[in-house]
């Protein structure tokens, strides 16, 4: 039986079966496409307002797929619609990039979706727009396969990346580019960091595997779990006993690089949100030191490490000015897990490709620079500081690095062996989707008299 249509000026309730998804959705992907907002900064918020589980992960899943591929999918919008929509309209440009991801992305029944983004733009205030947003869907549907192939003739829609970032990947990593731009647009695995104080990882695997839930064990990251299906992590056996953490193996693999000892002083110098700087004191007992120059971000450290039953001195401060708080006792490890362009975990934080500019990179690779340079006297003798981002890219990585070992006679740069992933200059660079891991940059220095 068909239901009924209705006028387009009829109002609609937010809470209708499938409509407050899409409403939250829309205003989400307005904020983030449009604004600048972190997704996930604008994500909890609107998962809040749902009270199914199922529904709040259907809108991480929607919007985590919209945002990936807005370059795309609002460039089809613009192919099947004959005047641009009014700046007033931004809600209902979203709520159709969101149902085109839903149609397209996640191959979700075309009946539920149209319908429910027709509802959505009425419950959003646009009724006089309803009879727009129901055909445009169905024209998507009708006219897809022409508009995949329009699409894919030019690179910035076919990867669905900016065309500065495409450029800067291609230079620096030409043999790997294509794979390096694959791996973004695919869907990050859930690893956790096994607590290896509080438990070992064949019994949280025993615990997931009762809960019906199926992980694996890597063989490259001794405290990790893959989980074969993304879930709300809070909900995990566990989690509340502070057995595990989420954490991508790649960064992982900081503390074996580090080697921290019992009774080392530490320095996580760029903390937030402290996974790192748990994984270090899971691993041994130093006396950590962890800082961060925004202190509203320091209190999930405290939160976390609480959670994993963990403890540090946090410190809120910047770590380029360490005369501001410094108490002028050395370090004899020294983590610089430095502020970038996060081009490394794209697949993880896709409005990093909305957000990020070419002209960005120059002002963090200086940024960068200046934190190694005033870091560097706080190290002891015989100490090591490791330099890590979270970037793909040579000028934060292995440039960085090499101006800064030409400007310091003292610094020595170690090996790491080839688990790191490639050669970079002094140091090692994993790429994304390698081993099933994160992009990540390692470079492992050691200060001599």
């Amino acid at each position: 039986m068909k239901r009924p249509r209705r006028p387009a000026c009829e109002p609609v309730a937010a809470d209708a079966p499938g409509v407050a998804l899409r409403v939250a959705g829309a205003r989400v992907l307005a904020r983030v496409a449009l604004d600048g907002v972190s997704l996930r900064v604008a994500l909890a918020p609107a998962q809040a307002q749902l009270a199914d589980p199922r529904d709040r992960a259907l809108l991480a899943a929607s919007l985590f797929a919209a945002t990936r591929w807005w370059l795309r999918l609002d460039a089809a919008l613009a192919r099947l619609i004959d005047q641009p929509l009014p700046a007033r309209a931004r809600e209902v440009r979203a709520l159709l990039v969101l149902g085109c991801a839903q149609l397209g992305v996640l191959a979700m029944p075309a009946y539920a979706v149209v319908a429910a983004c027709v509802d959505a733009s009425r419950a959003l205030g646009f009724g006089q727009m309803a009879g727009l947003v129901n055909a445009v869907l169905r024209r998507y549907l009708r006219e897809r396969a022409s508009l995949d192939a329009a699409l894919d003739a030019d690179a910035v829609t076919r990867h669905a990346c900016p065309r500065w970032l495409i450029a800067a990947i291609e230079h620096d990593w030409p043999a790997q580019a294509a794979a390096i731009l694959a791996a973004g647009n695919e869907e990050a695995p859930l690893t956790l960091r096994v607590n290896l104080r509080r438990c070992t990882r064949a019994q949280l695997l025993e615990q997931l595997a009762a809960a019906g839930i199926q992980a694996s064990a890597p063989a490259h990251a001794p405290a990790a779990l893959v989980l074969d299906r993304s879930t709300e992590v809070t909900r995990l056996p566990g989690y509340e006993q502070g057995w595990f953490s989420v954490q991508d193996a790649a960064a992982q693999a900081v503390a074996a690089a580090l080697q921290v000892r019992d009774g080392m002083r530490v320095l996580d110098a760029c903390a937030a949100p402290g996974g790192k700087a748990a994984h270090l004191l899971e691993s041994a007992a130093p006396e950590l030191v962890a800082l961060d120059r925004d202190a509203d971000r320091l209190g999930r450290v405290r939160d976390n490490l609480a959670r994993l039953g963990l403890c540090a001195q946090v410190i809120a401060g910047d770590a380029a000015q360490p005369a501001a708080w410094w108490d002028g006792r050395g370090f004899e490890r020294i983590l610089v897990d430095a502020p970038c362009s996060a081009s490394g975990i794209i697949r993880r934080q896709p409005d990093i490709k909305l957000h990020r500019r070419g002209s960005d990179i120059a002002g963090l690779a200086a940024g960068q620079q200046r934190i190694l340079t005033a870091l560097w006297p706080l190290l002891v003798p015989g100490g090591r500081l490791l330099y890590a981002t979270c970037s793909i890219l040579r000028a934060e990585n292995e440039a960085v690095l090499a101006a800064f070992l030409a400007a310091h006679d003292d610094a020595r740069a170690l090996a790491l062996p080839d688990a790191y992933g490639h050669v970079a200059g002094a140091g090692r660079q994993r790429l994304p989707g390698e081993g099933g891991m994160d992009g990540f940059f390692y470079g492992l220095l050691e200060k001599h008299a």
